[in-house]
């Protein structure tokens, strides 16, 4: 059993929750605030073939600690909150969204640089290839020219 990354995790969470983000109305008695989705961690966990509590404590232990932060006026704006309101266990969508975009563009940054790193090492074993097959062919001949130079 694979453990699913950060990723992994917000990829989910956004794929299930992002009509409900987008549904939301002002006079709507579903949840009490649009930024704040509440999603459930057995149902995410579900999808990703692991634990719920695998996922709610990457949710509200790891990635709120590294991705919440505090205003000047030292109020607190969290990825992930225990109680919004009425709601439970919520994400923050819009920062949600945020840090799945800056974990994407990161692991497309990872994946260019991989391909990239292969790429040289197919040429650079290639010429490597060829300049041994050449110089073994030198040698070849010139070994040749001196026999033919002694007869």
């Amino acid at each position: 059993m694979s453990i699913p990354t950060d990723l992994e995790i917000l990829n989910t969470a956004y794929r299930l929750y992002y009509s409900s983000y987008i549904s939301f109305e002002c006079n709507n008695e579903a949840r009490d605030s649009k930024i704040y989705v509440p999603v459930d961690c057995r149902k995410i966990a579900n999808e990703l073939k692991v634990d719920a509590d695998i996922v709610f404590g990457r949710l509200y232990y790891h990635l709120d600690k590294k991705y919440g932060y505090k205003h000047e006026d030292g109020s607190s704006v969290h990825l992930f909150a225990i109680k919004v309101g009425k709601d439970r266990n919520c994400v923050n969508f819009p920062l949600m969204s945020s840090v799945l975009a800056g974990l994407r563009q990161e692991r497309g940054r990872f994946w260019i640089g991989t391909v990239i790193a292969t790429l040289a090492l197919i040429v650079s074993s290639v010429s490597l290839t060829v300049s041994i097959t050449q110089m073994e062919n030198s040698n070849i001949s010139n070994q040749t020219t001196a026999e033919a130079a002694s007869d």
